[in-house]
């Protein structure tokens, strides 16, 4: 295996891991709240990457068109692989290089997709919140994220 695939492999398993069991490197004091109104609590805070933000917000009218682009990938992808599998049963025999084109253009289309996803879809895609009363952008964190302020659950909205 290559050292960057395995670098990769070891990155991705420690990042799951980290996500998974809420560990940190550098953890915080969590915001102290009484015990009745913890219930009823969510924590915000203001949003950071505000160039990507912009970024994805600029991509959002392309959207439509990366999809399109994407089936028709797709749908060219099924054709080539269809047409390889069907040359190597006509000929009974396995032919390693009519699958090379169909491999190449997969690999590609693959990570063309991740790269665009990553564009369009920015982490705070997914946690970006409105709150009621506040002007501003904001995203849900944790208790013990720098910056952090504890609000109502009923006056955040996504």
């Amino acid at each position: 295996m290559k050292p960057l695939m395995l670098f990769a492999i070891v990155a991705l398993v420690s990042i799951v891991i980290v996500v998974s069991f809420g560990l940190q490197l550098a953890p915080n004091a969590p915001i102290a709240l009484s015990a009745e109104s913890v219930p009823y609590a969510l924590y915000i805070c203001p949003t950071d990457s505000t160039f990507w933000d912009g970024f994805a917000t600029a991509l959002q009218p392309f959207h439509r068109y990366f999809i399109i682009a994407l089936f028709a990938v797709v749908m060219l992808l099924a054709f080539s692989w269809g047409w390889s599998l069907y040359q190597n049963l006509l000929s009974d025999s396995f032919k390693r290089d009519s699958f090379k084109k169909p491999w190449q253009l997969t690999k590609y289309t693959f990570w063309v997709s991740v790269i665009v996803l990553l564009f369009v879809m920015t982490p705070n895609h997914f946690r970006t919140v409105t709150v009621d009363g506040l002007s501003g952008e904001y995203v849900l964190c944790e208790s013990d994220t720098p910056g952090a302020r504890a609000v109502r659950y009923d006056a955040v909205h996504n």
